[in-house]
Formats: C-alpha cells, structure tokens, sequence
C-alpha cells in the first residue's frame, strides 16, 4: 500500500485549506472563548432555574370554611357507675335441710316465682299438732258453752245456785282462751311451714347460690340469730345512675336551677361503656344534702329506664346534665383546634389567601365538633383539612370546605 500524499486526490479542497493556513491565529480564539461563554452562561441558567423551582413550590391547597353555628346549651359531663334501684340477700327464716334450688344462676326471674325450698316435714307435723290442739279446744269450748247453757237454765228454775253459773262461765272463758291459743298455735306452725319456701321479692337478676341442696340451713325470723345467706337478687329496670359533683360544678348546676321551682326533675344524657353515642335518656331525682368535707364532692344519682335489660349494676357510663337553654355558639372541627402551650388556635385564612394563627377559647366537644366560646367571628375563614401541611404566614390555594357534625361521641362528657 502507498501511503504517500498525492495532491491530486484532493484537489478540491485545496483552495479550502490555502483559506483556512491565511486565517489570522486571533480569529480562532475569539471563537473558541465565544462557545466557552456560551456554555457557561446556559449552564448557570439552568443553575439558578433549578434553584428558582426548589425555593418556590407551589401554593398548598387546603379546604376553608366559615365557623359552623348552632344552638347549643351549657352542660356538664360526669363518670358515673350504675346501681340496683332494690339489691335483696336472700336468707331463710327457718332453718332445715335445703332441698331444692329452682333457678340457674344468672337467670332473670320474676315476682312470686319459686327460688328455693327447705325440707318442710318437721314444719307439717308442727302444724298438725297445733291443729289436733285446736280441735281439742274447740271441743272444751262447746261442752263448757252447753254447761253454761244449763247452769242458767236451772238457776231461772230456781234449781241451780249462782255460785254454780259462775263456775260454768268461768270453765267457758278458759275454754275460749284455750281456743285462742291453739289458733295461735296453728298460724304459727303454718307460718314455719310457708317460709320454707322462699320466693322472688321483685322481678331482677339472680347471683350465684351459694349454699348447695342437702345442706343444713338456719334460719331467724327477727335475723336475731345468725342465718345462712342463700344468694342475692337485683332490679334491673329501672336503674340507678351514681355520680359525685365537685363543688365546683355543684355551684355551677345550683346558679342554673336558681329560679327552678318543684320536684327535681331534670333531664339526662347517658353513654354506657362500649356505646357510641348518648341515646339513652335519665332523670335526675337525687342530690346529697352536703359535701364530702375529704374529697370535696356530692353525691348525685339518675334513675335510667332499663327496659331492654342492657344495663347492668356496677357497669360505667359517662352522663351529661344540661344547665342552660340553648344559646348560639360557634364550632369547628377538633381537628382543626392546635394545642400551643396551655392556648388553643385555628389558622385563620385572610383575603389575601395568607394563613395566619388565631388564638382561641375553646368549650367542649359536641357530636365531634369544638365549640369555640371566644376569637373567632362568624365571618372568619378557617383551615379545617390539610392542617400539617400549613405554616404560619404561608400562601395557600385555598377551596370551599364543610363542618359536619358527627354522631355524639362518648368521649364528649367534658364539663362546658
């Protein structure tokens, strides 16, 4: 292979290359600097476009409304535990040896039915004795009334003395009393005889027994002596609701009932545990007459229907007692209530659509909502989604939002 140049294969750029040999060299550099400037000035705007777009997000977008308003009273919300309105210990009031249980424990029972039975053997031959006395005294009492008869009959005949009519109406009275006591005799023996069979007081719910059949039971009919315990029975509708006021909302619920004349009759709310809302209705029938001086409370009660038997004495349940009429008030979600310290705030939106904090009194929660008792305004305009996402002084893209109460909550039994 001949590596050797040949003019002649390039002929035509020839006049090309004499061009570019006769170019001054300053030419050149000024060109290759133009394209170094060039591309420096390209990549710092990229630079500072990249940064530009860092810095500067875009607005946040948050949903704003206005306070909701509604009528709300003022009330007060307690922990309270429930209580049989009547708890009975069954006890036998004669002794023996048990011999029949009629219930299972747990069962609901009703007035009058059976619950337990003591041998009734030694109560029968009681009462038969007494009323073979019985018997025995009413016969005195006839022949001492028919002696009498004739006694008086032969003293008007002038047969008889009166000594002897005295003697006939004394045996006759003694005949009477003998009759007397032997009447007391058999409704005694019988009244044993039916307290061997102890029944249901009232309609409620049995413990468990606690004596099993076959044992020996005693018995008092005064509990002058000691008895044996069988088991317990409890109401169950209505029920009581026991709760302790402090002094505080005591002074509070006595200010509101100032001009409230009558019997106690007052409306109540209640949340039995493990239940979302406050459904169920009470009366208010009870305050103590004093504070507890130890730990500066009194005692309340409510009576609660119980006609589904869902409640049980010794279960919890939160209760709430209105104290005012309904007045208007503002609320807002809670979730849109900051805690700051020992102050509250919402983020308050402005026409320039910048969000500022506002500093707020807040009340208790009502069907989720938080009622604001104090600085904000009907008009204002408040964050109520995308809380975390805000700050203070930022810009927002803010879009129309809606408070909506939620059903009651149980949790709502903070003091308004």
């Amino acid at each position: 292979m001949n590596d050797r140049f040949n003019p002649t294969e390039v002929g035509d750029f020839s006049p090309k290359i004499s061009a570019d040999v006769g170019r001054p060299r300053w030419v050149g550099k000024a060109i290759a600097l133009a394209v170094i400037v060039a591309v420096a000035a390209t990549a710092y705007h990229l630079h500072v476009s990249s940064t530009a777009s860092v810095a500067a997000p875009p607005a946040t977008s948050v949903a704003v409304s206005v306070p909701l308003q509604q009528n709300i009273e003022a009330r007060l919300g307690f922990l309270g535990q429930f209580s049989a309105v009547n708890r009975v210990e069954l006890r036998a009031q004669v002794g023996g040896t048990l011999t029949q249980i009629a219930f299972k424990d747990g069962d609901i029972v009703h007035k009058g039915d059976l619950l337990f039975e003591i041998d009734p053997e030694p109560y029968q031959i009681k009462l038969s004795e007494a009323t073979a006395q019985m018997e025995s005294a009413k016969a005195r009492l006839a022949l001492a009334t028919r002696e009498l008869a004739r006694a008086q009959e032969l003293q008007r005949s002038e047969a008889g003395t009166v000594e002897n009519v005295d003697q006939k109406v004394a045996e006759q009275h003694a005949a009477q009393a003998a009759v007397d006591d032997a009447g007391a005799q058999v409704q005694d023996a019988k009244f044993d005889l039916d307290r061997c069979k102890i029944y249901a007081p009232f309609t409620g719910r049995m413990g468990t027994h606690l004596v099993s059949t076959g044992n020996l039971v005693s018995g008092s009919r005064a509990g002058s002596s000691p008895t044996t315990l069988l088991a317990t029975i409890v109401s169950l509708d209505p029920v009581y609701l026991d709760f302790d006021m402090s002094e505080n909302d005591y002074a509070t619920f006595q200010q509101s009932r100032a001009g409230h004349k009558g019997a106690l009759e007052d409306s109540v709310s209640i949340s039995p545990t493990g239940d979302a809302s406050f459904s169920r209705k009470g009366t208010l029938n009870f305050i103590d007459n004093s504070l507890d001086r130890s730990s500066g409370t009194i005692h309340a009660r409510a009576t609660i229907p119980n006609s589904d038997l869902a409640l049980t004495p010794g279960g919890f349940a939160r209760i709430q007692l209105a104290t005012s009429a309904p007045q208007p008030a503002l609320l807002v979600p809670d979730a849109a209530v900051l805690a700051d310290q020992t102050d509250h705030m919402v983020y308050v939106v402005g026409d320039d659509n910048v969000v500022t904090p506002r500093k707020v009194e807040i009340g208790d929660l009502r069907d989720g909502l938080r009622i604001i008792r104090a600085g904000l305004a009907t008009t204002d305009k408040i964050v109520i989604d995308g809380i975390p996402t805000v700050r203070p002084g930022a810009k927002i893209t803010p879009h129309a939002g809606t408070i909506q109460p939620a059903p009651a909550q149980a949790a709502e039994g903070a003091t308004s």
